[in-house]
């Protein structure tokens, strides 16, 4: 098979299309013959040499993949040859067909096609995992989501306001907070000309926001805990913002906050396949009864995905962007 390989760490330049073995499904796996995969920031830091697969897995990026099962392996139940997919991924969605564990495949949504459910496997749970079922996002709470027109942030959107949450939203754009208003945002927050924690006071009466979902780290891990109100949890899932921060102990304590931080790809397998199961059966449903929709920036060869590698570094894109087989 052809897939995405790294030779030597490096820019978007790095990524070289190129002939390499073909997967073989083990004990509780299945063969996923690749349709479309999507870029994540994590593949991006894989490329660089920041951000190695675990040991034993495939050396190839990508988080997630949509495809149809071609084998299935030793101990899997519940799934054919022939099924249409979508998976979460510890690597190797850049490629024309990977492995996965059964626990980790997700059926493709009614109502979206095939290829367009690559840009739903990571978003979803990542989002679901960290803000309900860590965070435990409640009705009627505000929620705070930094890089609102992300594919990260575009899908907390529209699960917290499914939820009967008050969202808020940074983005650096007009256009980009325009398009968060039309996903059903309430608190619109430009980062490059506003002090988001000032503007969630002012438009939370000056309680804060109960639960924050942070991709910048460092950066921002004082004025996320400023912004928090009181019992607030703060859920951090990058590290955009840098690797070490200082923190204001005396002003956590004072709110009673919490803060976790979380990554989806190292975790156990029975981990993994625990927060695809609570997805299947919470966020499936929104998205079949169209309350809840994947949002496509665009669509690349995946042959290519050096391009889409670059839209992301210059983060002018609106949602997900997918790399896509013939």
């Amino acid at each position: 098979m052809y897939a995405i390989t790294i030779p030597e760490p490096g820019g978007p330049e790095a990524l070289v299309w190129a002939e390499v073995p073909d997967p073989v499904p083990g004990e509780g796996e299945v063969l996923v013959e690749v349709v479309s995969s999507a870029v994540n920031r994590a593949d991006l830091l894989q490329r660089q040499g920041f951000y190695n697969p675990p040991p034993g897995s495939s050396p190839y990026p990508g988080l997630e993949c949509a495809g149809r099962i071609a084998a299935i392996g030793p101990g899997v139940a519940g799934w054919s040859v022939g099924d249409e997919v979508c998976a979460l991924l510890v690597g190797g969605g850049y490629a024309e067909k990977v492995v996965v564990p059964a626990g980790q495949l997700l059926p493709v949504p009614q109502g979206i096609d095939l290829a367009t459910a690559a840009a739903l496997p990571e978003v979803t749970c990542t989002v679901w995992s960290n803000v309900f079922m860590i965070a435990h996002l409640r009705p009627g709470e505000t929620f705070l989501v930094h890089g609102g027109s992300s594919g990260i942030g575009t899908m907390a959107i529209q699960l917290a306001k499914a939820v009967g949450a008050k969202v808020a939203v940074t983005a650096g754009t007009k256009e980009k907070l325009d398009f968060c208003a039309e996903l059903g945002a309430d608190i619109l927050i430009n980062y490059r000309e506003q002090d988001f924690v000032e503007e969630i006071r002012e438009n939370t009466a000056g309680s804060g926001a109960d639960v924050i979902l942070d991709n910048m780290g460092a950066k921002y891990l004082n004025r996320n805990v400023d912004a928090l109100a009181v019992n607030g949890r703060l859920a951090i899932i990058g590290m955009q913002g840098g690797i070490k921060g200082e923190l204001n102990i005396a002003t956590l304590l004072g709110k009673r906050g919490a803060i976790t931080a979380t990554t989806l790809r190292a975790r156990p397998l029975a981990e993994k396949a625990s927060v695809v199961a609570a997805v299947r059966e919470h966020v499936w449903p929104l998205i079949e009864g169209g309350h809840v929709r994947p949002i496509v920036d665009r669509t690349l060869p995946m042959s290519d995905a050096a391009q889409g590698h670059r839209v992301l570094e210059e983060s002018g894109h609106i949602g997900k962007v997918l790399l896509t087989l013939p």
